[in-house]
């Protein structure tokens, strides 16, 4: 038996054994096809392809190292902090942010380009953490793709006819789509983890809101899936009335945002 073909079959088997998974977040047991270590091998795989098929990374390394920074914050007081998480900027022009596997973060030019302050980058990245803890992304991949993901995580670059490759895989990730209730559980723990790392919780309300503003003059991927912007906002405020209302103190960081990331694009763009 060939190399390739005993990590087929093996992956094969491990998915059939493996077959559900408990949420850290939720507590429930969900339909799940990967065992949960390779989650990291998926998103590393898939990751590269994921920024080619966007623009490519922002090219200012004091910019990336900035969003990375407040990434970190979130990941750090997470259910999963000891997870290798990378935070990556990319080029594209739409406004959205995705999580892949094993803790592989995006969000895109026109997503920062929208935002004002630290804390509502801090809200979008802590809803793309809640997806990576939760799993949400490998529960979508054995919803979706199912089993076809690792044939082509086994297929080399020279993949026969009929074999998915990276870049078809990629396209078919782009394209998933979480529940609605996965979506709900990624605002409200989202929200938490981000006053949990020092963060205005109001910052997600106030993106929610330009997300909405900026839904009336085009499509937003970012909302295809997600709850009424409306219902967001309520049982977000909810939240913060019921857990944060004495809280202060908690950062905004308008100015270091604008220094850090809305300067760099402006003068990213006119290089």
């Amino acid at each position: 038996m060939s190399g390739k073909l005993g990590f087929v079959v093996l992956s094969l088997i491990i998915c059939l054994c493996v077959g559900c998974a408990i949420n850290p977040i939720t507590g429930e047991e969900e339909f799940m096809l990967f065992p949960e270590h390779q989650d990291i091998s998926i998103g590393r795989k898939y990751a590269p392809e994921v920024e080619k098929q966007m623009g490519g990374k922002i090219a200012n390394e004091n910019m990336q190292r900035y969003i990375d920074s407040v990434g970190q914050k979130i990941a750090r007081v997470s259910h999963k902090p000891d997870l290798e998480y990378h935070f990556i900027a990319l080029e594209h022009e739409s406004i959205n942010a995705l999580a892949l596997p094993g803790g592989y973060i995006f969000v895109t030019r026109g997503m920062l380009e929208k935002l004002k302050t630290e804390t509502q980058l801090a809200g979008i990245l802590a809803h793309e953490v809640t997806h990576v803890v939760a799993r949400d992304g490998s529960v979508a991949m054995s919803r979706e793709i199912g089993i076809s993901i690792l044939l082509s995580a086994a297929a080399s670059q020279d993949a026969p006819q009929g074999v998915l490759t990276a870049a078809d895989v990629t396209r078919q990730i782009l394209g998933l789509h979480y529940s609605r209730k996965d979506e709900q559980d990624a605002d409200l723990t989202g929200l938490d983890y981000m006053v949990m790392a020092g963060y205005d919780p109001h910052g997600m309300i106030e993106t929610i809101q330009m997300l909405q503003n900026e839904q009336k003059v085009r499509p937003i991927e970012f909302f295809s899936t997600h709850p009424n912007p409306e219902n967001r906002m309520a049982y977000l405020t909810r939240r913060i009335q019921a857990r944060y209302s004495d809280r202060a103190g908690l950062k905004i960081g308008a100015e270091n945002y604008r220094r850090s990331v809305l300067e760099h694009l402006v003068n990213n763009k006119a290089d």
